[in-house]
């Protein structure tokens, strides 16, 4: 684990970052420790807030298994524009959906079996299963593209804040061409100024999702888990 400049990064709370970017912390030696990802309810408090500011249109911090994301309400046309323009990204590169389980992405998409027996294979996890859209998910979400990217965290802090907000963008918290990021600290000041609220849980590991369509049999980006996805759909155990 790293640490924060002068502070335990274990400790690290929700923090407002609007006017500035104060960090609560407790700097007792004998405090307790709360690294975990378990979603314990010291993060109770932070989650509420964060879906609060994603219901209001606004953007959010939140950690993942493979990196931080930046989160805003996913079926919101004018909150998934403010991801683009606070990434600086292009709007032909689309964004995936991200939702509490597999059962969650059902009511907005239209996968077939085939897709749904690889998205239970693989999900909660570092993968995005691209399948057809409902016509409830915004073109800006996708560029326009009728079929949507699919992501499940395993990571009980990002799937609680899921289920109180709704789903939200699943995208690096990051500006476009810069390094994905893997701690509350690394965040730049555009970020930071960009985004109601941070909800901070320590170190992710760093690693990126595999981009799969299971309907075409294509690995879009290689990352986590490719080789055992290679190889599911090399002798899928179910019919196509």
């Amino acid at each position: 684990m790293r640490a924060l400049t002068k502070r335990s990064h274990a400790l690290v709370t929700l923090f407002q970052v609007r006017a500035e970017r104060p960090i609560v912390t407790d700097d007792t030696d004998d405090a307790p420790d709360r690294s975990s990802r378990s979603g314990e309810p010291r993060h109770d408090e932070d989650i509420r807030r964060a879906a609060r500011a994603a219901a209001d249109g606004e953007l959010v911090v939140y950690p993942t298994e493979t990196v931080y994301g930046l989160g805003a309400d996913a079926l919101d046309p004018d909150a998934v524009e403010r991801v683009f323009e606070l990434k600086g990204r292009d709007r032909e590169n689309p964004l995936s959906l991200g939702v509490t389980s597999v059962d969650a992405a059902l009511r907005y998409t239209r996968p077939t079996e085939f897709a749904v027996a690889f998205a239970r294979a693989f999900l909660p996890g570092p993968v995005t299963v691209v399948v057809e859209r409902d016509e409830a998910v915004p073109d800006v979400l996708t560029a326009g593209s009728d079929r949507v990217g699919i992501r499940v965290p395993d990571h009980d802090v990002a799937r609680a804040l899921l289920d109180r907000a709704g789903p939200l963008t699943a995208t690096s918290a990051n500006v476009s061409g810069t390094g994905s990021v893997t701690h509350p600290d690394d965040l730049g000041d555009r970020l930071c100024e960009g985004v109601a609220a941070v909800v901070a849980d320590g170190e992710t590991p760093g690693t990126e999702s595999t981009v799969v369509d299971p309907e075409t049999g294509t690995i879009h980006r290689r990352g986590a888990m490719a080789g055992a996805i290679a190889a599911w759909l090399d002798d899928p155990p179910v019919e196509q």
